[in-house]
């Protein structure tokens, strides 16, 4: 029989109907059921029309979902962000919100609330800016998933916001699930990446680089948003970080320079309600202005207290006697392995926990010698007393001293293990008597931050003659460990 168009008045599609008539009329076209009463087929033309209406009718649901969606989490985050920030920023969130400025620089001490803000903020511009995505740094990928990744899961949470958000790991990025826009997660250690990064729609608004300090200088930043800053009428760009010791350390110089565009925001832990950081973090703060004001007013307070590049502004030249190494009973030990050009290196020191205080009082640097030479010699000294923790990048040589009657143990190490021992040594006094150490006193006293092509210092750790440096904080791991699970 041939095709005929359905024209019967039971077949014709109201003027105005409700989505559940019109589904359940389009349906029955599609099917071919209607008009079967009077013995007529439905054309296929017809059906090819319904199927065509019942598209158009769920591209319209699936939009009006969306919008709804959006709509509830927009509600729920304004409800709720002005609670969730410090008192402290909230001059910050209203100049954000009105975009007073282009560029946000945050420095600021240990519990400051600086990185919970920029996480709060960036989730709520998104939900804001219809086609706006977010690009969130460090200067390393491998330390994101624990860090900034798990701040933004915290921020979603908090916010109440986190039902509407798939949250990935490969790629790491969290996509808001009614619209497509996304927070991606990456790393400086690969500018090809990001040079590369496309988003399904509208242009990256808002980027934040956490743990400014890290990255090699204002050059290096500057390239990354001139990556992002296109395709948009306005833009977000947040800087936060603890503030480097040095006062010559190029991120503090760049902080101290005016910009029109940028607005710069200092906080301390002070600023923050206290029920939020909790009666142990104060006491620890407490207890730090007491014993070490200085090491008090870099950690808590964000001050750069040191001048020149010096890594080590911490240190104490005066002679250990015996009497006091007698006393000693946390002593600790490590190895830096190397053979030529580098040298093997090792140490013994004592930590004095309730003064934070290192004590250097043996090394052993050695070039083109044996793993059993170098084990002869610490045995000899007596040094089979105790642990000795070693650089993990040899596990051969680990084994070897094992073999020949040392505890030797591989360090853990891990993402931005170097960093933070770094800055834990900063935090702490350190004691050397150039007699009983001299190679150390050496590496100690004349470690500086790294200097980029203008000569300006930045926060990066040299590499080359850090030897006993390294082998310190390989001694150290197992309290440092301790002390950042209490952090």
């Amino acid at each position: 029989m041939a095709d005929r168009e359905l024209n019967h008045e039971p077949a014709r599609l109201p003027p105005v109907a409700p989505e559940e008539e019109a589904y359940r009329f389009l349906t029955d076209v599609m099917r071919g059921t209607v008009g079967s009463e009077d013995g007529r087929e439905v054309s296929v033309g017809d059906r090819l029309k319904a199927c065509s209406g019942l598209l158009k009718l769920f591209e319209i649901n699936e939009e009006e979902s969306a919008a709804g969606e959006r709509e509830l989490a927009l509600a729920a985050a304004s409800e709720r962000i002005g609670r969730s920030i410090a008192p402290g920023f909230a001059p910050v969130l209203g100049d954000v919100l009105v975009h007073g400025h282009t560029h946000y620089d945050l420095p600021g001490g240990r519990g400051s609330m600086k990185s919970s803000f920029v996480s709060l903020t960036v989730v709520y511009l998104l939900l804001l800016e219809r086609n706006a995505h977010a690009l969130v740094l460090r200067k390393v990928a491998n330390t994101m998933r624990d860090s900034v990744y798990a701040q933004y899961l915290w921020a979603l949470e908090q916010l109440g916001v986190q039902q509407f958000f798939d949250c990935k790991l490969s790629p790491m990025e969290l996509v808001f699930r009614p619209t497509g826009q996304k927070i991606l997660f990456r790393g400086a250690d690969d500018p090809m990446k990001i040079k590369s990064i496309k988003v399904p729609f509208g242009s990256i608004t808002v980027t934040h680089f956490e743990e400014k300090d890290q990255f090699a200088g204002r050059a290096e930043i500057r390239t990354v948003l001139q990556s992002t800053m296109r395709g948009g009428e306005r833009f977000w760009n947040f800087e936060s970080y603890n503030p480097p010791i040095s006062r010559d350390n190029w991120a503090n110089l760049d902080s101290a320079q005016e910009r029109p565009d940028r607005l710069l925001h200092r906080s301390t832990y002070l600023q923050a309600p206290a029920e939020w950081l909790g009666e142990a973090f104060l006491a620890e703060a407490e207890s730090l202005r007491q014993t070490d004001e200085r090491a008090y007013r870099h950690e808590y307070l964000g001050e750069a207290v040191g001048t020149g590049g010096s890594v080590f502004e911490n240190l104490i030249p005066r002679e250990i006697t015996d009497a006091e190494i007698r006393g000693f009973d946390r002593v600790y030990m490590g190895v830096d392995w190397g053979f030529a050009p580098d040298p093997f290196a090792f140490i013994r020191l004592h930590y004095d926990a309730a003064r934070e205080t290192v004590y250097l009082l043996d090394e052993l640097v050695a070039l083109r010698q044996t793993n059993a030479a170098t084990a002869d010699t610490l045995l000899r000294r007596g040094y089979g007393d105790g642990v000795i923790t070693c650089d993990s990048a040899e596990p051969k040589s680990v084994a070897d001293y094992r073999s020949l009657g040392l505890n030797a143990r591989a360090a853990v190490k891990g993402p931005g293990s170097v960093e933070y021992g770094m800055k834990w040594l900063q935090g702490r006094k350190i004691v050397i008597d150039a007699r009983r150490t001299p190679e150390a006193f050496r590496e100690f006293s004349r470690y500086e931050f790294e200097r980029d092509r203008e000569e300006n210092f930045v926060s990066g750790y040299p590499d080359p003659d850090n030897h006993l440096i390294d082998a310190t904080r390989y001694a150290l791991e197992r309290v440092m460990r301790q002390y950042r699970s209490r952090a």
